[in-house]
């Protein structure tokens, strides 16, 4: 126990964590509420135009437990979040976790990639544009990255798909994989590679363009502090220098990069409605669509699940680079 006391990191690191639990549930309260005043009804969707009896509606009612007051409605739900069940959607005909499991690994695919590696490309050119602001090339990438970033999304990607899948067919319109290609080994790869290509680069482009301009701002004022000045007069190289301003530098990184993993079931929903990607953002936009309640509230779950336990990370790494922001 003293040692778990004596170990600042491991204090903070649970004390964030434990702080993530009552947002997250107000971030469950506040979903359910809206999801209660949203229009619609979702007794009507389901019996459709069958011309219900008054019977059936109210068995139909029962059993969905829309007959209780709105706080037995809140406390059962809230219950079973914490049982792990997130309800069961009967537009899809599946329990809602399940059917949620089913859409993350291809959501994954589409976003891992996308995130890390054109954020790693942004965080490197910005930083080396940082080392000669206001050149030619620090102009080129500032007018580059405003645009990557200022273009929607659903723009970007149905420019992309007249050009390289419709003009020229390099590339597929829609979907993750072709019926045609094989199962398994290196032909499965290529064929999710190929798939992947257009959606991944409009997915990655906000990404560059963001972390670019944050790396390069960053940098150049950590070139400006008064210990670089310092470091430079004792004589140390430019790479030494440069090293130790990175430190400071890549704190507002991380902070984006968290920000951005976090975004991994709401930046996707247009992504994947224009590419025909089966990921959570096209389930989530089924979901609306089709009114399936009990499922849309389960995205909303593990968004705000997700999302806060992000950000927790994302502040526990923070504080192994910069060890301050423990005694905030």
């Amino acid at each position: 126990m003293g040692a778990f006391f004596g170990n600042p990191l491991l204090v903070f690191a649970v004390k964030r964590v434990l702080s993530a639990i009552p947002l997250v549930l107000l971030i469950i309260v506040v979903c359910f509420f809206l999801i209660q005043l949203a229009p619609g009804d979702p007794v009507a969707v389901l019996l459709g135009e069958s011309n219900p009896t008054d019977a059936q509606i109210a068995e139909l009612t029962a059993r969905l437990g829309l007959d209780q007051p709105m706080h037995v409605q809140l406390w059962n739900y809230l219950t079973s979040v914490l049982r792990g069940d997130l309800g069961y959607s009967y537009v899809a005909n599946g329990p809602v976790l399940d059917l949620i499991m089913q859409r993350v690994p291809a959501t994954l695919i589409l976003m891992l990639p996308a995130l890390l590696i054109f954020t790693a490309i942004g965080v490197g050119v910005g930083l080396l544009v940082a080392t000669r602001p206001q050149s030619f090339t620090d102009n080129a990438i500032s007018v580059v990255a405003v645009l990557g970033y200022s273009i929607p999304v659903f723009v970007l990607g149905q420019l992309l798909l007249i050009v390289f899948a419709y003009w020229l067919g390099w590339f597929p319109a829609q979907g993750m994989r072709n019926l045609r290609a094989p199962n398994s080994g290196f032909g499965a790869f290529l064929d999710l590679m190929v798939h992947l290509a257009l959606p991944a680069l409009v997915l990655g482009t906000r990404y560059l363009a963001v972390n670019a301009r944050f790396a390069r701002a960053s940098m150049i004022e950590a070139l400006g502090q008064d210990y670089v000045t310092s470091a430079r007069a004792q004589g140390l190289s430019e790479w030494q220098v440069r090293g130790q301003a990175l430190r400071t530098a890549i704190l507002p990184v991380i902070t984006m990069l968290g920000i951005n993993f976090a975004d991994i079931l709401t930046g996707t929903v247009l992504i994947e409605i224009v590419f025909g990607w089966p990921g959570l953002g096209r389930l989530m936009y089924d979901a609306i669509f089709g009114r399936d309640y009990p499922l849309l509230m389960g995205l909303f779950v593990i968004a705000a699940i997700g999302t806060v336990f992000v950000n927790a990370i994302t502040d526990i790494v923070y504080s192994i680079v910069d060890p301050r922001v423990r005694q905030n």
